[in-house]
């Protein structure tokens, strides 16, 4: 397809198909946060697109690595959202989120900068576990539609999805963030 080479136009044909599934995404994640928050999920959405269009060579082979890739814009976007709000308030606290589905249950709400540190650090350790867990959480993908972008078996997502919840679960209290 030509929009897995970057071609613009094509990406652009593209998003209109997936720009509600976007708008769900950015809701459900924005919706996780706290009140007050300024970013709105078309905003987020929107912001994601300039970041995924600045990159001339994607390899999206399809509708999942799109996502994929959309989950990793809107992170970023996320990120360096609390982190400004943070900045703007010398150091106060930045944004926060809600971790579901999270192995111990009942995660209270974190920094979104804490998520995406402990992320980082569960990269040096184990990238594929990240990556599982940016896909499913930040992308909302499937176990399947995840099995298909990293190329391994469903299986495999599911092991390191227990595995990398559980991490986090673990981590985020250590931040002095758990029950």
């Amino acid at each position: 397809m030509a929009w897995s080479s970057g071609e613009r136009a094509a990406l652009d044909r593209l998003l209109p198909l997936l720009y509600e599934e976007l708008r769900r995404l950015a809701g459900w994640h924005l919706a996780s946060q706290g009140p007050g928050h300024t970013l709105q999920p078309t905003a987020l959405v929107h912001e994601a697109y300039l970041r995924l269009v600045k990159h001339q060579r994607v390899g999206w082979r399809g509708r999942a690595h799109f996502m994929a890739a959309a989950a990793q814009a809107m992170r970023h976007v996320l990120v360096d959202h609390a982190r400004a709000k943070a900045a703007q308030k010398r150091g106060g606290a930045g944004t926060r989120v809600t971790l579901t589905d999270l192995e111990g249950t009942d995660q209270p709400s974190v920094e979104v900068i804490d998520v995406d540190r402990a992320l980082e650090k569960l990269a040096r350790h184990d990238a594929d576990k990240a990556r599982v867990v940016e896909l499913r959480y930040f992308g909302g993908l499937t176990i399947e539609e995840t099995a298909e972008v990293t190329e391994s078996s469903p299986a495999t997502v599911k092991r390191h999805w227990n595995f990398a919840k559980a991490w986090l679960a673990r981590e985020m209290e250590a931040v002095g963030h758990g029950a």
